[in-house]
């Protein structure tokens, strides 16, 4: 058995952007939580043909080569900066000729997490989270981290808590692991977020309250015993879930969510909730994508 396969890398994407440094950086510090080895890929694709009679210039891919070269070097080295604090880090850079969206998603299957950058904050953020990022978040192979552009371990929120939003489902479940494990290797306390409606509900609402109570202590209830060194706090709330969990991670380190929950069906990609937080959130998130 290969040793990526015992302990397979965190996995990152950059094109020498300053969004793409900020993922650097963090999938850098989140590896090196892990003693994963990180993986940095640069992806080199040529321009369309659009169809004959447009003539382009041959396309010079030892140039654009040499140029990647020089943006995972500059990658490797704010990778290493970066996860110096917290331990040692074994850094491999790549560069493919290949567009980057299959390029990553096709590594991501040997992968412990697939990190990408995106651009801006808040609602500005929902015209700009770039169609890399969008068609990871959907069809990557294991679970994707999202990283807003200029978030990093010293911006607000990096010491506040993590934030998973809970359902019952079975992405609900995967994304408590991921949760839990994430706020142990942050030394970080754990926000669990129920949230409830009575759309087509017609029962009490103390009724719906108590039974969303209920199904929070049972699915965190494993995951208490398992990680016991984590400070866990619960919401149960009447709200709309994306809602609720965009408000409660404003001051969040980290957001995870299932890549879908109840509703879903399959061959679905990306469910309600999780394409809302990914186009609103400011924190970092992951979409808790099952490992192929």
């Amino acid at each position: 058995m290969s040793s990526n396969m015992i302990n397979p890398p965190v996995l990152v994407g950059t094109d020498g952007s300053a969004a793409a440094t900020d993922a650097v950086r963090w999938a850098a510090c989140d590896a090196a939580r892990h003693g994963a080895p990180l993986h940095i890929v640069h992806a080199i694709a040529a321009p369309m043909d659009f169809g004959p009679g447009l003539a382009f210039p041959q396309f010079d891919y030892e140039t654009y080569r040499q140029s990647g070269e020089l943006i995972v070097a500059k990658a490797r080295e704010s990778a290493a900066a970066a996860a110096a604090p917290i331990g040692d880090l074994d850094i491999s850079t790549f560069v493919v000729e290949a567009p980057p969206i299959p390029v990553l998603r096709d590594r991501s299957a040997n992968a412990r997490l697939l990190v990408v950058g995106t651009h801006g904050y808040g609602v500005l953020r929902r015209g700009l989270l770039g169609s890399v990022s969008t068609s990871l978040a959907r069809h990557a192979n294991c679970p994707v981290a999202v990283i807003p552009e200029a978030n990093d371990e010293t911006s607000v929120g990096a010491n506040g808590p993590v934030v998973v939003g809970v359902d019952g489902s079975a992405g609900g479940a995967l994304a408590l692991e991921v949760a839990f494990d994430e706020a142990s290797r942050r030394g970080a306390p754990l926000l669990a977020v129920f949230a409830w409606s009575e759309i087509n509900r017609y029962i009490a609402r103390t009724d719906m309250q108590s039974e969303g109570e209920t199904l929070l202590a049972e699915s965190i209830a494993g995951y208490q015993e398992k990680y016991p060194e984590v400070e866990v706090s619960r919401l149960v709330t009447e709200a709309r879930p994306a809602k609720c969990l965009l408000g409660t991670a404003e001051l969040a380190q980290l957001l995870v969510v299932g890549s879908h929950g109840h509703g879903g069906f399959p061959g679905m990609t990306l469910g309600s909730v999780g394409q809302a937080v990914l186009h609103g959130a400011d924190c970092p998130i992951i979409i808790a994508r099952p490992s192929n």
